[in-house]
């Protein structure tokens, strides 16, 4: 069974690595496939989404969106996309785990209030388990990121690895007893 990361692109790949590593540490047979692309917005996580079906993932972690906000996207042009590969994934019966972004706060109060309701609201009408912040215990920290101040460095990632693991195991370890 694998599970695929929909989202920007580790650069280490490290991230990946880590959970597929614990999954199977734990007895869970898993792969963990990283599909994403550095930089890349909601729009384009939507139109390669046929792409990632022809894969024929079990599960996906779907974190997209933060380059939307870091471009200034409107929030509901981002909502939309990411509500459109849900509906798709959902329809290819593909289990999604929803990542939640946060934004930088130079874009005002409004944008970022605006942005941050994404992803509660889109799991709430998809019923999908929402990982309320990607980066919690990362974002923000000078050493565990890359000097863009942005990405993740391996010690970052694996901070990540271990909230996000959570939500996959919730996952896993239903699919292993159905």
């Amino acid at each position: 069974m694998n599970v695929y990361l929909c989202g920007e692109r580790d650069r280490s790949t490290r991230h990946p690595a880590q959970l597929e590593n614990r999954l199977q540490s734990e007895g869970y047979r898993w792969r963990v496939i990283n599909a994403g692309i550095s930089g890349e917005t909601s729009s384009g996580t939507r139109s390669r989404i046929t792409w990632l079906l022809n894969l024929k993932p079990d599960i996906v972690i779907l974190e997209t969106g933060a380059n939307d906000g870091l471009r200034g996207i409107d929030p509901k042009v981002t909502q939309k996309n990411i509500e459109e590969i849900v509906g798709i994934l959902k329809e290819n019966k593909v289990t999604v785990v929803l990542a939640g972004m946060r934004m930088v706060t130079n874009l005002g109060r409004d944008y970022t209030a605006s942005f941050a309701a994404i992803y509660p609201t889109v799991a709430r009408k998809f019923d999908l388990i929402l990982i309320p912040f990607f980066l919690q215990g990362v974002a923000g920290d000078q050493s565990l990121n890359q000097g863009d101040g942005i990405h993740p460095l391996a010690k970052g990632y694996r901070i990540v690895m271990e909230t996000v693991y959570p939500y996959v195991l919730q996952i896993v370890t239903k699919a292993k007893v159905d």
